[in-house]
């Protein structure tokens, strides 16, 4: 029979996920506070999160590793753009270093968060993802490392006529370990990330793939391999090494992304030259490489070694551009005219975000409207007390700005034992704010969640960040408790009895 149990030890942080953001907060909280105790709650059965989860061929970074790994744990691979696998072997290589996976509780899905003013602690509720019984835990702290997309399915538009389809028709995370693509005809829906990695990786063994896209997306050719990490390795330790390659990447991001930033039509002429290069001869370079938005309006998707123009070059794989009129029997008919046939189609047509894990949150049994609240420093909410999410760049590498995160964290509890003070919660001004979308960025899996979000104001501290050198001097050298911070002692057991 099912059982109920509660964890009466009250726990420092409760983390939630066990992916590359989890683990690096556990791996921070051991190094920097080491008396202080937490436990990682994991809905799936191993750690890894986004790098568990896809198994689709190919998956990748799209972001080097020197700036995508943790600062004090450097990449070791001579890939600097790399697979799944070998991202999902580092983030348990590091859980190992640190002793984290046995506090990690996998299997565990949290079904809600409640907060006591009176108690000055959290009370997580979590189900066995077998069914066999609800626990409950009791933490001062947490730390919401859940990303910001559903784990349970991706985003899946309706297509006409697709019930005709005669054959598979599957989303990139949800992809069969059985499916033998060999030999097949296969058309990709999508023009992201996904799409782009899908379609070389497939057509190393298919027949051919076909590249289905409404609209292009900007598409940039990165070495695998950084060829400075090869010049140094036989000269530094790798600590500098890691530290060098992961500085001058990130002023290239930084470089680049301000360029795209000031100078779009420029930067559109470079990226289509680009392409150009390593396109067919004659190719239609502007019909199915030329987006109608500019240079970082959406994430520039990256190819390592330009992999998917050798794909076209050698006529494995093809792009169409257009809109689809309808599925047939025997693949995909276009709004112009042109049929694309198909033995399996993939839908990759992206995320649905979901925030927190889509966890209820309760402040002293109200409900939590994220939308109602302000993002503070990029990490807390106004008005929600001892709470941190795990937010990262979406200009850069995810981990920079989930580093730094972790790191005033950790700054932030110290410096509230020192002042003996328990609860720590942000409080928005009053004077008027203008308030914008926490993430002001236009891909379509957030344009379609964007009033379900918290909000961002128009000044520190209320604003997103997106500047790595101006985020690292706040949050590793700024001022620790900012005045629109309010702390206080944690309940006297006294008070409590007299409230009882």
């Amino acid at each position: 029979m099912p059982f109920d149990r509660t964890h009466e030890d009250v726990l420092d942080v409760l983390i939630l996920g066990a992916g590359l953001s989890g683990i690096g907060c556990a791996a921070y909280l051991s190094r920097e506070l080491p008396v202080k105790t937490w436990r990682i709650l994991e809905m799936r059965d191993d750690l890894g999160g986004t790098w568990d989860l896809f198994r689709y061929p190919g998956i990748r970074s799209d972001s080097d590793l020197h700036t995508f790994a943790y600062d004090f744990k450097p990449w070791m691979s001579d890939n600097s753009i790399a697979d799944g696998p070998e991202i999902k072997a580092y983030i348990a290589e590091t859980a190992a270093d640190y002793g984290i996976q046995d506090k990690i509780h996998f299997d565990r899905k949290v079904v809600s968060c409640d907060w006591s003013s009176d108690e000055g602690l959290w009370t997580i509720k979590t189900d066995a993802t077998d069914g066999s019984g609800r626990e409950t835990w009791r933490a001062r702290w947490i730390f919401s490392a859940t990303g910001y997309y559903d784990y349970a399915q991706g985003y899946r538009p309706d297509f006409p006529g697709e019930e005709r389809f005669q054959g598979p028709i599957i989303h990139p995370q949800d992809w069969p370990e059985t499916l033998d693509h060999s030999g097949k005809t296969i058309a990709v829906i999508g023009s992201g990330a996904t799409a782009v990695t899908l379609l070389p990786s497939l057509a190393a063994d298919a027949a051919h793939v076909v590249q289905i896209q409404r609209t292009p997306t900007y598409v940039v050719p990165v070495p695998k391999q950084d060829p400075l990490a090869k010049f140094l390795r036989p000269w530094l330790p790798k600590n500098w090494r890691h530290a060098i390659l992961r500085r001058k990447n990130i002023i290239r991001q930084h470089i680049f992304f301000t360029l795209c930033q000031r100078y779009p039509k420029m930067m559109r002429g470079f990226i289509r030259k680009a392409n150009l290069k390593r396109l067919p001869e004659d190719y239609a370079v502007d019909r199915h490489f030329n987006p109608p938005y500019d240079p970082w309006d959406q994430r520039l998707c990256a190819v390592p070694d330009g992999d998917l123009f050798r794909c076209l070059r050698a006529g494995r794989c093809s792009i169409v551009t257009g809109q689809i009129q309808t599925f047939a029997e025997t693949g995909i008919e276009m709004e112009d005219g042109t049929r694309v046939e198909a033995d399996i189609i993939v839908t990759a047509t992206g995320l649905n975000l979901k925030l927190m894990g889509g966890v209820e949150y309760r402040v002293d049994g109200r409900l939590v409207d994220w939308a109602d609240h302000l993002v503070f420093k990029g990490m807390m909410l106004d008005g929600i007390p001892n709470f941190v999410m795990a937010m990262g760049y979406t200009n850069s590498s995810w981990t920079l700005k989930v580093g730094l995160i972790c790191q005033y964290f950790c700054r932030l509890l110290s410096e509230m034992d020192q002042r003996g003070m328990g609860i720590c919660v942000p409080l928005r001004p009053d004077k008027d704010m203008e308030l914008r979308p926490l993430l002001d960025f236009k891909a379509g899996y957030v344009q379609r969640s964007v009033d379900k979000l918290p909000r961002q104001g128009d000044a520190f501290p209320w604003q997103m960040t997106f500047d790595y050198d101006e985020d690292k001097k706040m949050m590793r050298k700024g001022r620790v408790v900012e005045p629109e911070l309010r702390l206080s002692p944690l309940p006297q057991p006294e008070a409590m009895e007299d409230k009882l």
